[in-house]
C-alpha cells in the first residue's frame, strides 16, 4: 500500500523518492511512504490559524470529553490496528502495549484534565500573590494554549502509543499536532489518524501527519511552536541545535537513549519474594517487544555474593520463552522492527561483548534469517565501576548486563554513572537501603520504582510509563518530561503573570476571588439549577451570636473538650487565645446553618470543602455571619455541575473569622 500524508486538511501521496517499508517477520515489502512535495511552511500555517483558532473555540473541559469520546471510538476498531501490528515483529501482548496502552492514555489525561483543570479556557496556576496592603493590587498566574503547533517526532518502536502520549497533552492545551512516526511502523500511525479523522469528533485542523522526511519544516518553526522528539540522542542533538530552533528559543522537548538500571538489594537473597521479582522483571524487561522499549533494562545491579544465583534463575527463565512468528499463539517473543534495527543491535552488541562476556543466548541463532528475529542476550560484569561501554552504549533490543556490585555507595554510583536516565527500579525490602537509593539516584532519573512483596502484586512494573506521571529524564534521557497528568498539558502553555485588581483578574480567569465585584443574590443561589449560577452571585446571612453555653454543648456532645474551649484559665495562657474560644468546626456548622436552604432544589450533595482556615478566635458574646459567594463552576454529568462556594465566616467586627471553598453538586434541571 502507498500511505498518504495528511496536510491542510487532505490526504496527499508523496509525489517521488518512494521508500519501501518491510515486514520485520518475512522481510517483504508491504508500503511505501513520500512526503515529497509537501508544503512544511503551509502546514505549520494551517496548524496556527485553522487548527488552532477552532481548538481555542472550545475550553479545556469540552476538549476533554471529545478526547474520551475519540478513546472510545478508537477502542472500538482497535482490531484493525492489531492485524497491521503483526507486520512489525510485536505479539499480540507487546501489541497491547501499543494499542490498547495508547488510547488509554487518552482517557487518562481526559480524566486528569476535567479533575484537575478549570471549566474554561483559562488555566489558573497556583495561588492569588497579595501585592497591596489593601488589597486592590494582586497577582495571579495563569496559563494559555501557545499559538502554534506541536510538532510530534517519534520513534519506531510504538507508533501508536508515541503518538497518542503525545497528541493527548496538546489537544488539552489546544495547541495542534503535525504527527511524524519513523518510517518504520508508520503504516500503523497512517491507519490510526484516518481512524480519528473517521471519528469526525477532532476540530478542523486538530492533526496533521507527516509520513516521511520532514523538510523544511523545522526551519519554519517559531517560539510559539513546540518540538516533542523521542529517538536516539544523536538525532536529538541535531535537531535541537538547528539554528532556526535556537534564535527563536523553540520548545525542544526529548526522550531519548537511556541505559536504564535494576537494582537488586543487598537483603534480598535467593529465595525472597524480592529476588523472584527481580528475576522475573528482568526476563520481561529483556523479551517484551523484543527490548524495543525506551525504559528496558540494560544494567541490573546485583551483589556480588548473589550474581551467580541470579544467573542460575534467569537463563532457564529466558530459555523458555518461545520465539517466533507473533501470529502464531505460542509466540512470546517476536522480531525487531526490521533488519536495519537488528544490524544496529548486532554492531552495539560486539562493542559491549568486548568489555564483557555472554553468559545467556547467542547472537547467531537467528543470523541468517529473513526475519529480524534475536534472542535474548545477557552479558556478566563483575567489576562495572573499571568499564565504560556499559554504561555508554545502549543495544535496543532482547539485550542486558548483570553486574555485580558490593555495597549501598557502589549501587549508587553505578546508577549515577548511567548519565541520567527515565528509570531505575529497586527491589529490595529494606526500608533504609530503598531511602538511601532514592535519596542517591532520583537526581539521574525521572522515575524510580521501589518493588517489594507489598506492592508487587498491584504494580505497573519497572517499564510501564504512565500517564499520570511524568516520563523523561535528565542528561543522558533528553532532558524532557512527557505524560505527567496537566504537568504534560503546560508543556504547550505559556504561563503568564497577571498583575491587576482582583475585579480584572476574576473577570480574566472565570474565578471571583476576594474582592472581586460580586452580584447581591435576588434569590437564594440554592433554589437555582446550574446554568443559572453565575460567578460573583453572593448571598449574605443574618448574624448568630455565640455563648458559653452554645461551647460547652458542643464540647459535651462531640467529645472535643479541648482545653481552649472549656478551661478560661488555660486558655488565657495560650499566646493565641484571649479567652475560652469556639470550637472551629462549631462555626463551621453554623455557617451551614446560616447559609443552607433546607427544601428540596437543584443543589444535590455537599461533597467537601477546601482550604479551610481558621483566621480569628471566636468568643462568647460575638456574633457571626457569612457571605456564600459563587466562586467557580466545574461540569461533571450530563446531569449535574460541581459549584464551588467561597464562605467567608466574619464577626460583628467585620474580621474574617475563617474561610473556605465549599463544593457541591448542582442539578441542570429541577424539577
Amino acid at each position: 500500500m502507498l500511505l498518504e500524508n495528511y496536510a491542510e486538511g487532505k490526504w496527499v501521496a508523496g509525489s517521488s523518492n518512494l521508500r519501501d517499508l518491510r515486514c520485520a517477520v518475512t522481510g517483504k515489502t508491504i508500503a511505501q511512504t513520500s512526503s515529497t512535495g509537501l508544503d512544511f511552511g503551509a502546514m505549520l500555517a494551517y496548524a496556527r490559524t485553522t487548527g488552532g483558532a477552532n481548538l481555542r473555540e472550545h475550553g479545556f473541559h469540552d476538549r476533554a470529553y471529545m478526547l474520551k469520546s475519540l478513546a472510545s471510538y478508537m477502542m472500538s476498531r482497535k482490531e484493525e490496528l492489531y492485524e497491521l501490528s503483526y507486520y512489525t515483529g510485536a505479539t499480540r501482548a507487546d501489541s497491547w502495549i501499543d494499542i490498547e496502552g495508547g488510547i488509554m492514555t487518552l482517557f487518562a489525561i481526559s480524566g486528569k484534565a476535567r479533575r484537575e483543570m478549570q471549566d474554561g479556557h483559562v488555566f489558573v496556576d497556583g495561588a492569588l500573590e497579595p501585592l497591596s496592603r489593601g488589597g486592590t493590587f494582586m497577582g495571579q498566574h495563569i496559563a494559555l494554549p501557545l499559538r502554534g503547533a506541536a510538532i510530534h517526532i517519534n520513534a519506531y518502536n510504538f507508533p501508536i502509543w508515541g503518538a497518542l502520549e503525545k497528541f493527548g497533552p496538546a489537544f488539552i492545551a489546544g495547541v495542534p499536532a503535525i504527527i511524524k512516526p519513523a518510517s518504520d511502523g508508520s503504516y500503523l500511525t497512517e491507519a490510526m489518524v484516518r481512524m480519528m479523522l473517521d471519528s469526525d469528533i477532532l476540530p478542523t485542523g486538530a492533526v496533521q501527519l507527516i509520513c516521511g522526511s520532514t523538510g523544511d519544516l523545522l526551519e519554519n518553526v517559531t517560539c510559539q511552536d513546540v518540538i516533542s522528539f523521542t529517538g536516539s540522542a544523536n538525532t536529538a542533538q541535531m535537531l535541537r541545535t538547528r539554528p532556526n530552533i535556537i534564535k527563536n528559543s523553540t520548545r525542544f522537548i526529548a526522550e531519548q537513549d537511556s541505559l536504564n538500571g535494576c537494582v537488586l538489594g543487598l537483603d534480598a537473597k535467593p529465595g525472597t519474594p524480592e529476588f523472584d521479582f527481580f528475576i522475573k522483571e528482568v526476563a520481561a524487561e529483556i523479551s517484551v517487544k523484543a527490548g524495543q522499549k525506551c525504559t528496558a533494562i540494560r544494567r541490573a545491579l546485583v551483589p556480588h555474593k548473589f550474581m551467580d544465583a541470579a544467573l542460575e534463575a534467569l537463563g532457564p527463565r529466558l530459555a523458555k520463552i518461545s520465539i517466533g512468528n507473533p501470529r502464531d499463539k505460542d509466540t512470546r517473543m517476536g522480531t525487531l522492527a526490521g533488519q536495519s534495527q537488528r544490524a544496529d543491535v548486532y554492531e552495539k552488541l560486539a562493542r559491549l561483548s568486548a568489555e564483557n562476556p555472554i553468559v545467556i543466548g547467542s547472537a547467531e541463532r537467528f543470523a541468517n534469517d529473513a526475519g529480524a528475529y534475536l534472542e535474548p542476550i545477557v552479558m556478566r560484569c563483575d567489576n562495572p565501576l573499571e568499564k565504560t561501554a556499559v554504561h555508554s552504549v545502549e543495544a535496543f533490543g532482547p539485550v542486558s548486563t548483570l553486574m555485580g556490585y558490593k555495597d549501598t555507595d557502589e549501587a549508587i554510583a553505578l546508577l549515577q554513572k548511567g548519565g541520567g536516565s527515565l528509570v531505575a527500579s529497586v527491589f529490595s525490602y529494606d526500608d533504609n537501603f530503598n531511602r538511601d537509593l532514592v535519596m542517591g539516584a532520583a537526581a539521574f532519573h525521572g522515575r524510580m520504582l521501589i518493588s517489594d512483596r507489598d506492592s508487587a502484586g498491584e504494580s505497573t512494573g519497572h517499564g510501564s510509563p504512565l500517564p499520570n506521571l511524568v516520563h523523561g529524564g535528565p542528561g543522558r534521557a533528553g532532558g524532557g518530561e512527557e505524560m505527567g497528568g496537566v504537568r504534560g498539558v503546560m508543556h504547550y502553555m505559556q504561563r503568564t503573570a497577571i498583575q491587576a485588581s482582583p475585579s480584572v483578574i476574576a473577570n480574566i480567569t472565570g474565578e471571583w476571588i476576594p474582592g472581586a465585584i460580586t452580584n447581591k443574590a435576588k434569590t437564594h443561589p440554592f433554589r437555582r439549577i446550574y446554568k443559572d449560577l453565575h460567578i460573583g452571585d453572593q448571598l449574605q446571612t443574618k448574624s448568630r451570636k455565640v455563648t458559653l453555653q452554645d461551647i460547652e454543648l458542643f464540647a459535651n456532645s462531640t467529645g472535643d473538650t479541648f482545653y481552649a474551649h472549656m478551661d478560661a484559665h488555660a486558655a488565657k495562657a495560650n499566646p493565641f487565645f484571649e479567652d475560652r474560644v469556639a470550637h472551629g468546626y462549631l462555626l463551621l456548622s453554623w455557617a451551614a446553618g446560616l447559609f443552607v436552604s433546607p427544601a428540596p432544589g437543584p443543589v444535590l450533595a455537599n461533597t467537601g470543602l477546601n482550604n479551610l482556615a481558621f483566621m480569628t478566635p471566636v468568643y462568647d458574646g460575638d456574633a457571626i455571619k457569612v457571605a456564600l459567594t459563587v466562586r467557580r463552576k466545574k461540569r461533571r454529568t450530563e446531569d449535574y455541575g460541581e459549584v464551588g462556594w467561597d464562605v467567608e465566616i466574619t464577626n460583628q467586627k467585620d474580621e474574617v473569622c475563617a474561610r473556605y471553598e465549599l463544593l457541591t453538586m448542582v442539578a441542570y434541571k429541577y424539577p
